[in-house]
Parts: structure tokens; sequence; C-alpha cells
């Protein structure tokens, strides 16, 4: 068996183990970069090295130039912007794979939801962020799903600016007063609104307001790359939110449907413009509705011509749906365990997936020591390459948490936080109803007092006189000040519907 020695730019992952056991320096494993927006999977059990695997491709990648976007789910990738600490593991690891191991730290950005936690506050409107994925969050139905998406509807065309979560409680609350403004388009139970209305109100609990809003998040700050040519890695730190793993997979997935939408066509670029990691990804994919598994499988797919790479990060491909799976180019698996029937199960299914090999799979999956791997990857004619079983280099970076001055540095050196640090609160839906709300509450001037209908002494009875008909809600709103003001918004609205039907989001264009 051989390694993988491309020409061109590569990521190195390590040397090839032959059948005793022991690494092969001279045959490497490495992936070319060019073929990093193929997308890929990095799997296997808990403890097995799944993190420093990410670690190692991620600072790589940065050295080529390509910038990097990951989750950090449990707090133990700040450790990219620290130099690694030499140790007799390391040089050991070192001299295994033929590395010539020295410690170095990346340019990193702290991100995190809202300003929830330490990081520049990474936020969307809640137009932005779109039905199809907020449905995803509040775990409803394909009925329920399809009232929001008419609630977000009629908030478009008619001028009412969805930016944060009190402006989409104003609007269904609106509705569900006034239920002639939807004549034409269709209609709002009472019962599926007031259950959309208490996931929302849990929702606004358990802290997601913080979360929606502005400044709105420009995707491009992620394509960043540093003066002597190194790509920028932008982490998003969730130890804060990680009881709440549907926000933050959706909130990804969101992020890179945006990204979707702003970059240009490249076709096949030398390296990507961004690698995005999805770490812990059976939490993305767990329990999720059709359209939602549509819009994702239609996003990985289209958005390699963006130069774009997505990598999934979990434990068994069984995790990632089979038509999201069948995009993925790249595999790099680590050991996985068969303690019980299902165990045993997943690991016949994972071995399946794999090209044929000379290798026992079966057998040599649930022995792979810590940092070890069989890898198959696309070569650079797009072939994919045989398996490898693989020992994996150590990470330059720290493999461990950085110290928090050194993360809390980052941030306040940041040239994002004036831009982003600050919320902005400008008027939108819940200011415009409320301000209308008020209005018909004041009280009535007083009419003149008319003569009583009847008999005058000098002829016949006076007719009534004929009132002008009272304008509906909607057309009061049509009507308004605020409406015509508002009118470039909704100008929009035609071009945010499209893209949310395709990728259940809309990028409210700045």
């Amino acid at each position: 068996m051989k390694g993988y020695d491309f020409e061109g730019p590569a990521l190195e992952l390590g040397a090839l183990v032959r059948d005793d056991g022991a690494a092969d320096p001279s045959e490497r494993v490495r992936v070319p970069v060019r073929m990093m927006n193929r997308h890929g999977l990095v799997a296997g059990a808990t403890g097995t090295g799944k993190t420093k695997t990410l670690q190692l491709m991620a600072e790589q990648l940065a050295g080529q130039g390509v910038p990097v976007f990951l989750a950090d789910v449990k707090g133990d990738l700040s450790g990219l912007a620290s130099p690694g600490a030499p140790g007799d593991r390391i040089a050991r690891r070192a001299a295994d794979v033929g590395q010539d191991w020295a410690p170095e730290g990346c340019v990193t950005e702290f991100f995190s939801l809202g300003g929830v936690g330490e990081g520049i506050p990474l936020r969307a409107t809640m137009s932005a962020f779109g039905p199809t994925l907020l449905s995803r969050v509040l775990e409803l139905n394909e009925t329920q799903e399809s009232s929001l998406g008419l609630i977000f509807y009629f908030a478009d065309t008619n001028g009412l600016p969805l930016l944060d979560l009190k402006d989409l409680i104003a609007v269904i609350r609106y509705l569900t007063e006034t239920p002639e403004a939807l004549s034409g388009i269709g209609g709002l139970s009472a019962s599926t609104a007031g259950v959309i209305l208490r996931a929302l109100v849990n929702f606004q609990a358990q802290g997601a307001e913080a979360f929606f809003g502005e400044p709105e998040f420009d995707v491009r700050d992620l394509l960043r790359t540093t003066p002597d040519g190194r790509g920028v890695i932008s982490i998003l730190e969730l130890p804060a939110v990680q009881d709440r793993p549907q926000l933050f997979s959706t909130f990804l997935m969101w992020l890179l449907a945006d990204l979707f939408e702003t970059l240009p066509e490249v076709g096949d670029p030398d390296k990507p413009s961004l690698v995005f990691f999805f770490d812990e990804a059976h939490l993305l994919f767990g329990d999720a509705s059709k359209a939602f598994l549509r819009s994702i499988t239609q996003t990985v797919r289209l958005i390699r011509s963006k130069g774009v790479g997505v990598f999934f990060v979990t434990q068994t491909p069984k995790d990632v749906p089979a038509d999201v799976l069948a995009q993925l180019g790249a595999r790099v698996q680590h050991a996985l365990r068969a303690f019980t029937p299902q165990d045993a199960k997943a690991l016949k299914a994972t071995v399946s997936t794999f090209p044929a090999s000379s290798y026992d799979l079966e057998r040599l999956l649930t022995e792979l020591g810590i940092g070890e791997a069989v890898v198959t990857v696309l070569s650079e004619t797009g072939a994919p390459t045989p398996v490898a079983w693989t020992r994996l280099r150590a990470p330059r970076s720290l493999m461990a948490p950085s110290a928090p001055a050194v993360v809390r540095g980052a941030i306040a050196a940041s040239p994002l936080l004036p831009k982003y640090g600050t919320a902005v609160d400008r008027q939108s839906a819940y200011e415009i109803l409320a301000a209308r709300l008020a209005r018909q509450q004041e009280p009535a001037k007083e009419a003149p007092v008319r003569p009583p209908v009847g008999r005058s002494a000098d002829g016949p009875a006076d007719r009534p006189a004929k009132t002008p008909p009272r304008q509906s809600a909607l057309e009061e709103m049509l009507a308004s000040k605020e409406f015509r003001s508002l009118a470039r918004t909704a100008a929009t609205a035609i071009g945010r519907e499209i893209t949310r039907s395709i990728f259940g989001t809309a990028r409210r264009r700045r």
C-alpha cells in the first residue's frame, strides 16, 4: 500500500502505517488543497482524536492562505490561537511520522452567538434567518412551518421589517387580532398562531433574543487573510449555549446558506475561498424535517461552485443523511467501538461505504489507536484514492484551550469589534405596529350633533346621511406614512422569497 503524494499544495495528514503497525515516514498521506472544496467527513468514537484532526487540518489550511470557520462546542479549539507546547509525546509522534514539528499559533478570531459568552457578537436578523430554519429550531410540524412562512411573507410584502424576536411576535399577534389582513393570500388559525407564539416565548426565555437583531453579521468577514497571506481562522465559541444544540447547529446552517447567496460563482479554483467545519454534526441532523434536510442537501451540493468546502465532524457516518454523505469527497475515519448490537450494525454500515481495499476494515476500525485513522480522499483528477491506514501528524498549535488572557486579547484587538460589538435596535415591525395601535386607541373627536331622523315640521322625513365606508386594517396600513417610507424594503421581498424557497433563508440586502 502506498501513501498519497500529489503535485502542488497539499495538506500533510500523516504517514502510512504498515501491516506490522509501524509508520513509514517515506509514504506520506496528503490531501490536495484544491480538492478541499469537495467536502468531507471526519468521524470516530469519542476520544479517538477527531478534534485534533480538525485542528491539524484547520491550521494547515490557514497556512496555505485558506480562511477557515469552525464551531467550538466543547471549548477546546481556542488552542489554535497559541503555539503548541513541546513534549516527549509530540517529539515521538513527529519522529514516527517524519514531521518537522515546531510550535506555531494561528491568526484567530473568536465569535459568540449574540454576545452570549466571550467573542465578537454574531447576529442575524429574523428575516435573514427565515421561516424554514426557524421552524427547525422551534420544532414546528409542516402545517405550522407553512403558516410561519405565510407570516414572513406578509411582513415582507407589507413593509414590516422582522429584525428580532419581538418583531415576529408583534406581527403574529397583529394577524390574530386582524385576520382580514391575510385576505386573498391565505389564513392563520388561532390555534396554529398560539403554538408558534408559545414556542417563540419559550425560545425567548432561553436567551435567544440576543441572537437576533442588528448589526447583522456579514459572512464576507469570514473570508479574510493576513497581510502575509495566511488565512484567518474564525472560531464560534459555543460552550455557553451547548445545552441548546438545535439553536447553534441551525445557526451554522444559516451561515452556510448565507454564504451560498452572497459569494460569487468561482468554478473550480486552485484553493477554496473558505472551509467550513460542522463539529458535532449529529446535532444538526437529528429529528430534522424533510424541508430542512432538503435545504442542507441542496446547499452542500451547490456551494462547491462558490469555492466553499464543508466538512462534517461526528461519531459515525450514519449521523449524516445519505444524500449529504454522497456529496463528500474526503474521509478521515477514526476508530469505532462495537460494544452493542447497534454499534456492530453501525460498524458494518460504515465499512460498506468505503472503496474496496486490501484491509479487513471491520477489524481495523476497532483496533485503530488514538491519532490513527483510515483515510480516503480525492486525487487531483477527482478520482477516489485507495484506503490508507494513517498515523496522523501532531498539530503545531496548542492541543488544549488557550489561556483566557489570549482569547480576550484577540477579541479586543479584532478589527471586527467596532463593527459588531454594539447592538442596534432601529424601527421595525414591533415599533410600527405599536404606533398604529396607539393611534387606533386615541379618543375619537366629538362628531357634530345631527338632527334626529324623522319628519320635520316643514316636510317629509330626513334621509340618513351617507357615511363613507370604514377602511379595513389592511387599507389603513397601506395608506400609512410608515408603509410609504418602507416601500424600498418591500420592493426586495420577491427576491428574498425565491432564495428562501430554495434554502430556507433570505438575506436582507445591505
